[in-house]
């Protein structure tokens, strides 16, 4: 990493060692690299995880306290890690705002931790810590990883050998070979990525320079005064920059002239476009230094430096459907006076494109095609046919405009949008936008010819006319005339749209007029239940004006505006906006109403229907994270836990629809928990509304998950409303819901002896054919918390279940999968369970449930395997009957997933108890890679690695070669755990290891004699027994030895 960060890092301040690493994208493909690396470092290289560096990483960091779990000591704000160097130093240590880290496992743990902030803490980390390998792996061997010689690392190895304990100087040498080699990775990786052709070029720049000087003019007429290269020279690659700036990737320099704002002395290079010191004419060397941030063209550089030329390239509405045949450059030339963002993005792809192609219907259908009528460009190639395809079809710019049918028959018209420069602070010449991936579908609009469209259609073409040119009076009428239409109709929606009337509806909401403002939200409120109006409304700026309106005293226009928001941010982008111009706070504010109040004064009812519309724009922007914490930040929890009590159903639908989109938040189960929500949630599962029902139902599976609020809904008897809706089947979304809270209430056993009172298994068992996937998952995961109970596994049986759940172990669904071969093993411990699953092939079944691409599914199938061998009649025959089923066993040990590892191990213990089979895995190969896993530190691995080798070590020479493996020094690390289960484990496999006698003398050597003595004292009789072998095997040998040396 050494290399890696000298080399292509770039800091906001290269002379100074306080300079922070700028937001480029060269910087967070390298930090990504370092997070990839270091995350897997504790389970890639265990041992040299463990070296403590020469000095701790200090930071300051983002986490506190809570965010550390059971491995730390925790006092107040400060927390220590259990684990201590060799001067008794904790290996983390977090002393707020400042973290202390000594160790890789330890780095490894808290990003971690750190969940969505990793990034974050890896770029404050190397921002502190200059020189990262210094700190690790000590000044001399840092300087030979800069300088690529291994020889010099040897060298001061061994004479780090003569000056301390070898073992510290050979991991250190790992170490180096590690950082060598991942170094050579990132470099390669990066420079890789440098030579992508989607860096700017110089025809791209070229391209945007010679478009920008049609739009300057003296005064403040243009976008610019002027703007000028600094040479006249152009080389054949087409740079400006000197030969020796290119090689740094510089392409060109700049003077621009604002018409606001000083002159700006701009670079071009590969990486985007930066101001410089200053250069005024080439040759001036101390000129080149970077002055600001890297944009990634010239329009977003001066739209961030000159508001001037924010405010005008998106100040007029131009209207010019430029025809894709017959426009050139001379035309365009002559518009320059027109200065919207539309036409510079037309103007850049004309410039760029000078050949053209009319669309073709074929393009349509397939829903590819942009706004002004080109396809994107595919950005994932997958041959070269395809490409090659994309560069003649495509646009690398994203066209905001809407294509629609021209009120003339046959031909095509296109709608221009109005864009505000207060709206959001985007990259408008982008290529890609982090929000683009996010946007709903459009749907593919078919054509019209004049005998399709209905007479609607024309009528409210006109009265857009009349939008458009009558004063107030007409305006008010008009608009009541266009409410007299059908507004859910498409036909009239897109009407509105294509004579360009949505426009004049959002300017109308600009004016001072109430009633203009009240039809216009009418209007817009019924046409925004169709997508491409929603995101057409976005585009033109629409949600910043409707979130003004919020603010207003009139009630009625907050309570439009509310709804029209609810309807429009359906998508993520919308709900960005909301968020971004402050709607969440102002929206949040319209839930502040006296809801319970039995006799409501006119005002207050107003203020009711208000907080309803409020609460249901909510609902539609707690759909992304972002906003779910922007409504708890704003308080709005609270105002819905009070609307929750409410007995209005309109207003109690949203508000729990809201809750329950939360719920998947943790800090939103814990208000809805200490909040008394529970109880208000129950109480509304017995309304006769189903969707309400359904709603409830769900924040009631989100919220089980804690165990306190398992006990709440038993309390306040919310389980029989639970059972009641089982009988629903006909609605399957409520279904659905109702499975869900009771598997999760389920996971409480008091809650299961209730449900049986109920007679819900019966019911359950019922579902598990003809029903949907949503609705089998949460069945199946009820019925395996069911079976947990020995008499529900009767039962199961009884009602004929096992069947059905056997036959779903072949569905594809994998959160199915998971909840089946749970349900399956736990019914597998009843015997008369097991003769059914055996006939029904079930075994067989569940090993091929190990070959799944998911690591949950393999766990959950390799823990029901454990059932159904141990239960099985002949489980070591079964087991040698699955043709390949050892080779998969043996190979699932080299598995990263730790519980995958820990239930492989589980199964190979059971099977193990077979002498067959034990002497099968033996010849696969099985010894080795257990011992591999020995180094772990999860108690859960460890303790079924430790049965497995236990079992293991009772064929041929096993024992010895566990030893030769170094399976018997970590060990010892396993007898300090403060897991009684891991200790039991352990000490059943050092009693196994200790009858062979070379084990012993490696037992002894390794300090495993005082712990085993200490266990003896255990309160498990099987402990004890263990323990003592052991003991009794390593003493009798030293006997052996010492008898030998008296009567020689």
């Amino acid at each position: 990493m050494g290399i890696s960060l000298t080399r292509f890092a770039q800091w906001t301040t290269a002379s100074s060692s306080t300079g922070k690493l700028e937001f480029t994208p060269m910087n967070e493909s390298l930090l990504k690299e370092i997070l990839h690396f270091v995350e897997h470092f504790s389970s890639q290289h265990p041992q040299e995880a463990e070296h403590v560096f020469e000095e701790p990483l200090q930071w300051s960091t983002i986490l506190v306290a809570s965010d550390f779990k059971t491995d730390y000591n925790i006092s107040d704000s400060d927390v220590q890690s259990h684990e201590k160097d060799s001067e008794g130093h904790p290996l983390l240590q977090l002393s707020p705002p400042t973290v202390y880290v000594r160790s890789f496992s330890q780095l490894s743990k808290l990003l971690h931790l750190a969940d969505d902030k990793k990034l974050a803490e890896v770029r404050a980390c190397l921002e502190e810590n200059r020189e990262p390998m210094v700190k690790i792996l000590g000044r001399s061997i840092a300087s030979a990883l800069e300088r690529e010689t291994l020889a010099d690392v040897v060298s001061l190895a061994d004479k780090m050998k003569e000056e301390g304990p070898a073992k510290d100087s050979e991991v250190k040498v790992k170490l180096f070979l590690l950082f060598q080699n991942v170094d050579k990775q990132i470099v390669d990786k990066l420079l890789k990525e440098i030579s992508e052709p989607d860096m700017l070029n110089c025809k791209a720049v070229k391209n945007e320079v010679e478009l920008f000087k049609l739009f300057c003019s003296k005064g403040d007429e243009g976008l610019l005064k002027s703007l000028q290269y600094t040479s006249d020279f152009e080389f054949s690659n087409g740079c400006r920059a000197p030969p020796w700036r290119q090689v740094k990737g510089e392409i060109c320099y700049l003077v621009a002239e604002p018409c606001d704002t000083e002159t700006l002395y701009i670079t071009c290079s590969t990486d985007g476009l930066f101001l410089n010191g200053g250069i005024k004419q080439d040759g001036e060397e101390n000129g080149y230094e970077r002055t600001s941030d890297t944009y990634k063209d010239l329009a977003t550089l001066l739209m961030s430096r000159s508001p001037h030329f924010a405010e005008n390239i998106n100040k007029e509405h131009l209207a010019f459907p430029l025809c894709w045949q017959h426009s050139t450059f001379q035309e365009l030339s002559a518009k320059k006076e027109k200065t919207v963002h539309e036409q510079i993005q037309v103007l850049l792809y004309k410039i760029s494109h000078r050949r053209t192609y009319e669309p073709s219907p074929r393009w349509r259908n397939l829903g590819i095609l942009t706004t002004c009528g080109k396809t994107e460009e595919n950005k994932t190639r997958k041959s070269s046919e395809v490409e090659k395809k994309s560069l003649t079809q495509g646009t690398k710019s994203k066209m905001k405009a809407e294509l629609s049918a021209s009120s003339s028959p046959g031909q095509q018209s296109f709608q221009k949008l109005k864009t505000s420069a207060g709206v959001l602070p985007v990259d408008l010449f982008s290529e890609s936008s982090t929000e683009s991936d996010e946007e709903e579908e459009q749907p593919y609009r078919h054509p019209e010819t004049a005998t399709d469209l209905p007479s609607e259609y024309w009528q409210i073409q006109k009265l857009v006319k009349y939008l458009k040119e009558g004063d107030q009076t007409a305006t008010v009428l008009t608009l009541c005339a266009m409410m007299d239409f059908n507004l859910m109709q498409e036909s009239c929606q897109l009407a509105i749209q294509d004579t360009g009337g949505l426009k004049i509806l959002l300017n109308l909401l600009d004016t001072d007029k109430d009633k203009c403002k009240t039809g216009s939200l009418k209007i817009l409120r019924k046409i925004s239940h169709n997508s491409q109006i929603r995101q057409t409304i976005v585009d033109m700026g629409g949600v910043q004006t409707i979130v003004k309106i919020l603010d207003s005293p009139v009630k009625d226009l907050k309570a439009l505006a509310a709804e029209t928001i609810a309807n429009v941010a359906k998508f993520r982008r919308a709900r960005r906006d909301v968020r971004l111009n402050d709607g969440i706070n102002k929206l949040v504010k319209l839930l502040d109403c006296l809801p319970n109040l039995a006799n409501l004064t006119a005002s207050q009812e107003k203020d009711v229907e208000v907080a309803c519309c409020g609460a249901l724009a909510l609902w539609s922007c707690s759909r992304s994270t972002k906003n779910k914490e922007a409504i708890r930040k704003a308080g709005g929890i609270p105002l819905l836990g009070r609307m929750l009590k409410s007995p209005l159903q309109k207003m109690l639908i949203p508000v729990v629809g809201t809750l329950q989109e939360c719920a998947s938040e943790e800090s939103y189960r814990t208000d809805i928990q200490t909040l008394g929500m529970i109880k208000d949630l129950v109480r509304n599962l017995r309304s006769d509304n189903d969707e309400l029902q359904m709603h409830c139902a769900s924040a009631i599976f989100k919220c089980a998950e804690d165990k306190q609020t398992r006990d709440l809904v038993r309390k306040y008897q919310g389980l029989q409303p639970l059972v009641s809706l089982l009988h629903k089947a006909h609605n399957k979304q409520l279904l659905a819901a109702a499975t869900g809270a009771i598997w999760k209430c389920s996971i409480s056993q008091e809650n299961v002896t209730k449900f049986q009172e109920y007679k819900a298994l019966e019911i359950l068992v019922s579902l598990l054919t003809d029903q949907p996937e949503e609705v089998l998952v949460n069945v199946v995961g009820a019925l395996g918390e069911f079976a947990q109970i020995p008499a529900n596994k009767t039962a199961i049986r009884k009602f004929q279940g096992i069947k059905p759940l056997i036959s779903l172990l072949t569905s594809p669904n994998q959160a199915l999968l998971v909840n089946v071969t749970k349900a399956v093993g736990a019914c597998a411990t009843d015997k008369d369970n097991m003769v059914i699953i055996d006939q029904l092939d079930g075994i067989r079944l569940l090993w091929s449930l190990l070959k799944n691409p998911s690591a949950d599914v393999q766990s959950s199938a390799a823990w029901a395997l454990c059932a159904c061998i141990e239960n099985a009649e002949d489980a070591g025959e079964t087991a040698r009957s699955l043709i390949g089923g050892f080779q998969l066993l043996v190979k699932m040990l080299s598995s990263t997933n730790k519980e995958v590892l820990a239930s492989i191990c589980a199964v190979i213990c059971k099977i193990a108890k077979d002498d067959a089979n034990l002497a099968i895995l033996t010849d696969y190969g099985v010894v080795p890679l257990l011992a591999k896993l020995t180094n772990t530190t999860d108690d859960r691995l460890r303790r079924h690695l430790a049965d497995a080798i236990a079992e293991c070590c009772c064929w041929g020479n096993n024992r010895a070669l566990f030893v030769e493996a170094g399976a018997v020094a970590p060990f010892v690390r396993y007898l300090k755990s403060k897991d009684g289960f891991v200790q039991r484990s352990t000490a059943m496999a050092l009693y196994q290891l200790s009858r062979d006698p070379n084990n012993c003398i490696t037992m002894h050597e390794t300090g495993v004699v005082k712990p085993l003595i200490h266990m003896m004292g255990s309160t498990a009789e099987e402990v004890q027994e263990a323990a003592a072998a052991c003991v009794r095997n390593i003493r009798l040998l030293f006997m052996a030895n010492r008898n030998a040396e008296l009567f020689t």
